[in-house]
């Protein structure tokens, strides 16, 4: 899988421990999103952005909502004047899978569109 082939999937509803990745796809996704990491209970995956100032960080929130909102797969925010950290995981599966994956790599879409 490529990049662009998750800038353009779309995510699906997906429940149940049969769509959780196994470490082998997480390490292959994860060579696709650049800067993003496993995160320390490796339920999830997590990258922090920074920003020149609040208004451009608040922007960054602003889409990621809206990338959220339209693939309905949410992430946590943790939000501060320079910067944003994302995480990402899909709890109905108890883990990370496609959508994890799907959404990091629209999100460094939009960061590359700048």
């Amino acid at each position: 899988m490529q990049a662009t082939e998750l800038e353009n999937a779309r995510c699906v509803p997906r429940k149940g421990k049969e769509h959780a990745l196994d470490q082998g796809q997480i390490r292959t996704a994860l060579a696709i999103v650049s800067g993003w990491q496993l995160t320390a209970d490796g339920l999830g995956i997590h990258k922090q952005f920074r920003f020149p100032d609040f208004h451009h960080t608040m922007a960054f929130v602003n889409a990621v909502a809206w990338i959220a909102h339209v693939e309905d797969h949410h992430p946590d925010f943790k939000v501060s004047y320079p910067s944003c950290e994302l995480h990402f995981s899909t709890h109905d599966v108890g883990g990370i899978s496609l959508n994890d994956f799907i959404c990091a790599a629209k999100v460094e879409r939009l960061v590359a569109k700048g």
